[in-house]
């Protein structure tokens, strides 16, 4: 029965332990299942492994790693971290956004409305001469900035 921890890390080093850990797991064939080290927890990477024992043989010598928490993290403490968001649900009105798909792709724009039940979101090009709107994927555009914009 594989168990959950959380181990220590130097913030913003989360992703670049986990490929180190990755890399180690495979070399020494550990039995860890799992790493995780969703965007929303800035300091700490989840592992699943068989024990503290092939945690601590993946770590060895891993740099950014501080330390594992004390105590086993419950599957009910992550579970909402694996359940996948849609992109519209992330975005709001009046966000700065860039569209990087489709023929707008490289164009700022302020988003006008967001229709999560689509995943759709409509924008205003910031550089057009006419303010026109636009209806894209909200998954096509990446968020620049998320403070108000002034009208």
């Amino acid at each position: 029965m594989s168990k959950f921890f959380l181990l220590k890390t130097t913030a913003n080093q989360e992703r670049v332990v986990a490929n180190l850990m990755e890399m180690a797991v495979k070399k020494y064939q550990l039995s860890v299942y799992s790493i995780m080290s969703p965007k929303e927890v800035k300091g700490y990477v989840f592992v699943e492994a068989e024990g503290m024992e092939d945690l601590l043989k993946a770590i060895r010598g891993v740099p950014h790693v501080k330390g594992v928490v004390k105590g086993e993290v419950g599957f009910h403490e992550i579970e909402h971290f694996l359940i996948p968001r849609k992109a519209a649900e992330q975005i709001k009105e009046s966000y700065k956004v860039e569209i990087i798909s489709g023929p707008f792709k490289g164009e700022v724009a302020v988003v006008k409305r967001v229709d999560e039940a689509k995943n759709e979101i409509t924008v205003e090009l910031i550089d057009a001469v006419v303010p026109i709107p636009i209806t894209v994927k909200a998954d096509h555009v990446r968020v620049i900035d998320k403070t108000e914009e002034e009208v």
